[in-house]
């Protein structure tokens, strides 16, 4: 694969005319927004497509080629995230259907990975297992794949993550011989060994997770966020299934989530991550739980109203924070400057290391820093806002935000302070993180790709797994019912 000159490519792709479909929805009299799925492939900006390859050599250039494992952040040193893992299996089929490596070279990355999972120590030790009842530790160690240390977790949500890639790798994978025949294989066990009931400490709610000294963790999976997918993967178990009253408990408690925020009537999560891990798997346009039916709105269509009301938060920019619009716009969990108070002329001033930056209803969380994965992974819930926002970032701050890998994890135009910095550094458009995550790389490949072709939520659809955990929490109409028939 041939890249461009770190720099030199910006004025071949900025200068590319945006060729945009119509948007993936329709405006009702009533100014709500209703989903429409379009058989049309979109026209692809030279941005997006660069974007989506750089993206996609993050994984294939930073992970262990002997284990697989899939570092949290990149370059420099790391320990592994399970979650990136997940995300990285998956990267791999875009890669083949793109062209970037072959099926081969995918084949083999992803018998390494799994593997690895498949063998990795089980255990209730504190130093000398992956994971303990089938579940993972949220990070590992890259060389020796055990605990990296004794502050992580048994991570219900990372596992599920995990868990996608996996289940992707064993619907992708579908031709007759040795090597795709052992994929498929070692993801039934991988999947099947985790045990869902044994983490539902509180039934019928799932908890967050567990440690060998402290045990479970005192939450569970509850409110409107990345949780979901926990949901459905423990409902379509065909071993340690959990019951159908879980779904009903977890959107229980949506209640306390449900408003508007912005001009936009939503069920409020406010970093953009927790409306867009669930979506790289699940297709959800069109098919409803019985909480959609009762509001009159999928998941999809929920996501979508997220970006625009965060947009729009962008746009009145109530902090008066610097570079603030209506394309420029994005808060996640990302990296930051770190713990640091400035005063200045607006008196008080903190901006925040690693956190879940993000703007919703009840929670505003947002020091200036700006996170190009939470437009660009939004691309195939809203296309027509978050191309002029990459396209604009790229082009006011590309010389510095964007690189082989392509945009890094974030970035803060309103910090100048000169001061010790606990990550990234100082530029002349103020600060700037040096690194990659694996957590907020994974979803823009896979959404541009589910944006240009629907290809991951297509591969999903045939898992046996997801369309089983979807029926149990009581999912109804369009692909699930065409599938079998229904009218």
């Amino acid at each position: 694969m041939m890249f461009f000159n770190r720099h030199a490519w910006l004025p071949v792709l900025l200068g590319t005319t945006l060729a945009l479909t119509a948007p993936a929805s329709l405006a009702r009299p009533n100014g709500e927004v209703a989903t429409a799925t379009s058989t049309r492939a979109p026209a692809v900006p030279a941005l997006v497509n660069d974007l989506e390859q750089r993206t996609f050599r993050f994984f294939w250039d930073s992970a262990n080629p002997v284990n697989g494992l899939i570092p949290d952040h990149y370059p420099g040193d790391s320990f592994s995230s399970i979650a990136a893992v997940g995300f990285g299996l998956t990267a791999y089929g875009v890669g083949v259907e793109r062209g970037y490596i072959t099926r081969e070279q995918a084949i083999e990355r992803t018998l390494t990975t799994l593997r690895f999972f498949e063998h990795a120590p089980q255990g209730g030790s504190e130093d000398d297992d992956s994971g303990y009842q089938g579940f993972y530790y949220h990070f590992l160690d890259m060389q020796s794949g055990k605990r990296f240390a004794r502050w992580t977790e048994v991570s219900t949500v990372d596992t599920t993550l995990l868990l996608g890639g996996v289940l992707f790798a064993q619907s992708y994978y579908d031709r007759d011989t040795p090597q795709e025949r052992e994929i498929r294989t070692l993801a039934d066990s991988i999947y099947r060994r985790v045990n869902w009931t044994w983490a539902q400490v509180r039934k019928p709610l799932i908890s967050m997770g567990w440690t060998p000294g402290g045990k479970f963790i005192p939450h569970d999976w509850e409110g409107y966020n990345e949780g979901m997918l926990v949901y459905v993967l423990a409902l379509g178990s065909p071993t340690h299934p959990v019951g159908a009253d879980a779904w009903t408990a977890w959107t229980s408690t949506y209640s306390r989530s449900w408003g508007e925020f912005q001009g936009e009537q939503l069920l409020n999560f406010g970093p953009l991550f927790g409306h867009q891990f669930s979506h790289v798997w699940i297709d959800f346009r069109g098919i409803r739980d019985a909480w959609n039916r009762e509001h009159d709105l999928d998941y999809f269509e929920n996501s979508r109203r997220a970006v625009i009301a965060q947009r729009n938060y962008a746009i009145a920019n109530p902090a008066g924070w610097t570079g603030y619009g209506k394309n420029v716009w994005g808060l996640t969990a990302s990296n930051g400057p770190g713990g640091i108070i400035v005063e200045g002329n607006r008196q008080h001033e903190q901006f925040y290391g690693y956190t879940a930056r993000g703007a919703g209803l009840g929670y505003i969380v947002d020091d200036g820093t700006l996170v190009p994965t939470a437009a660009a992974s939004s691309i195939a819930f809203a296309p027509e806002l978050v191309i002029p926002a990459l396209q604009e970032m790229t082009l006011r701050y590309g010389k510095y935000i964007y690189n082989e890998h392509g945009f890094v994890d974030a970035f803060n135009p309103s910090f100048r302070a000169h001061t010790l910095l606990r990550s990234g550094k100082l530029t002349p458009i103020g600060w700037v993180d040096t690194e990659q995550l694996g957590l907020d790389q994974g979803p823009i490949v896979l959404m541009i790709e589910n944006w240009r072709s629907d290809f991951v939520w297509n591969v999903m659809k045939k898992n046996p797994y997801i369309r089983k955990g979807l029926e149990r929490a009581g999912f109804t109409g369009g692909w699930l019912d065409k599938a079998t028939g229904k009218p």
